[in-house]
């Protein structure tokens, strides 16, 4: 999981990094680093998050695909 992934989850359910990072159960702050580059998304993080949103690995490889496909230009079918 990157930030890329993080950032598509919060903007899909139309969360705010604040409203995410309380859902998920971390600090605003790590939610806003983790976006902008300055942290690495931990294995506790991605636990945090998946368990939160009830996704596990094969949903984690969709989402993936999807926001390899969008920074490529080309638009999903959801």
């Amino acid at each position: 999981m990157n930030k890329e992934i993080i950032k598509f989850i919060r903007k899909n359910y139309e969360m705010t990094q604040r409203d995410f990072a309380k859902l998920v159960n971390c600090s605003f702050a790590l939610i806003a680093l983790v976006e902008v580059g300055k942290r690495n998304v931990s294995k506790d993080l991605e636990n945090k998050v998946k368990n939160a949103f009830n996704l596990d690995d094969q949903d984690i490889q969709s989402i993936t695909t999807i926001v390899s496909e969008i920074s490529k230009g080309i638009p999903p079918f959801i």
